[in-house]
């Protein structure tokens, strides 16, 4: 891999953190330009990986969904979940009203 571009300067630093509205000092400049510039190698290097016979994927694997049978089966009785229930009103769970609507 050759890497022909050229590092991140301190005034490309400062003018990236002035973009971004942040406060660094002249040291976290040399450390953020040090950075940058290893990330910025790292993301060159995915370009020279990319081939044109290789396809672009989301995915390594193929995903597949996966879904349950969906299956009626007896669940417990009205009674017995409207028991437990803070309030209840015409065999249904009361709650309180949150969007101002009119009944």
């Amino acid at each position: 891999m050759s890497d022909d571009r050229p590092s991140l300067t301190r005034d490309e630093v400062a003018h990236l953190a002035k973009l971004a509205r942040l406060a660094v000092t002249d040291d976290e400049l040399d450390l953020f330009a040090g950075q940058l510039d290893v990330i910025l190698s790292a993301v060159a290097r995915i370009g020279d990986v990319a081939a044109a016979d290789i396809p672009p994927t989301s995915h390594a694997v193929p995903l597949e969904n996966v879904f349950r049978q969906d299956v009626t089966r007896p669940s417990l009785p009205r009674e017995d979940v409207l028991a437990g229930a803070p309030a209840v009103e015409d065999d249904r769970f009361r709650v309180p009203q949150i969007l101002g609507e009119e009944e």
